[in-house]
């Protein structure tokens, strides 16, 4: 069995979780889920980012038993085990299939990188620190406090 994340990690991907969540459910806008949840990309390519978001046009994406398609957002908070494979590995897919915004989360600088999807692969929308607010190109209106994403143990 593999180790379970560390409480950090954790405790990041629960506050982002319950902000878009609010977001999401007080503009009627879709579904928001956590991990563990299979996003099936193609036969060979089922990922589970942390969090991610389904958005009402895609709702024929959803099954009762996982996603079948790309996500309008996919969000992966880095930690030791799994940074190399969520920079390199999971980027390049999410950008093949057409993951509108992919957002990368690190816990040790306390940043979050928003990359914008586009026909020649992310760029970056926004690099946001501790101390500013996050905003997103897919969900406007969206503004996320870093301060109360990294919010020590």
């Amino acid at each position: 069995m593999s180790p379970a994340p560390f409480l950090l990690h954790q405790s990041i991907v629960g506050a982002i979780y319950r902000a878009l969540h609010q977001y999401v459910s007080n503009h009627r806008l879709g579904w928001v889920f956590i991990a563990p949840t299979d996003v099936v990309l193609s036969d060979l390519n089922v990922l589970q980012p942390d969090i991610l978001f389904v958005s009402n046009q895609k709702k024929a994406i959803l099954t009762r038993e996982n996603i079948r398609g790309a996500p309008d957002l996919a969000v992966e908070v880095l930690s030791p085990s799994t940074s190399g494979r969520d920079l390199q590995i999971k980027r390049k897919l999410y950008a093949q299939f057409g993951i509108s915004e992919y957002w990368i989360v690190d816990p040790d600088r306390k940043n979050i990188e928003v990359l914008k999807w586009s026909e020649e692969g992310y760029t970056t929308h926004q690099l946001c620190t501790v101390g500013n607010t996050l905003t997103s190109t897919l969900l406007d209106g969206l503004e996320l406090n870093l301060s109360e994403i990294f919010v020590e143990i």
